[in-house]
């Protein structure tokens, strides 16, 4: 069986080899058809601690490391628009 693929949003970076990745879908409302969105945060594995707030990343199931974290890290995308803007 293929193992799932995501694509979400680091909201957190603060643990040691482990970020939390925030993964929006969207979905049709059964009876009002209207489109909502729907958000999941995943536990996943970084290796290098290479992954920074606010990137976008790809995460791939695998074997349960521990409690939370059964996805890994694969690969990383463009950084987010975090908000806080550098003023020199």
């Amino acid at each position: 069986m293929p193992k799932r693929v995501l694509t979400g949003t680091i909201v957190s970076d603060k643990g040691d080899k482990t970020v939390v990745v925030n993964v929006e879908r969207k979905v049709k409302h059964p009876l009002y058809g209207k489109i909502i969105r729907r958000t999941k945060k995943y536990h996943a594995h970084d290796e290098g601690n290479v992954f920074k707030l606010g990137q976008t990343v790809r995460i791939e199931e695998c074997a349960p490391m521990s409690k939370l974290k059964t996805w890994k890290v694969i690969e990383g995308g463009g950084v987010a628009d975090t908000g806080v803007e550098d003023v020199a």
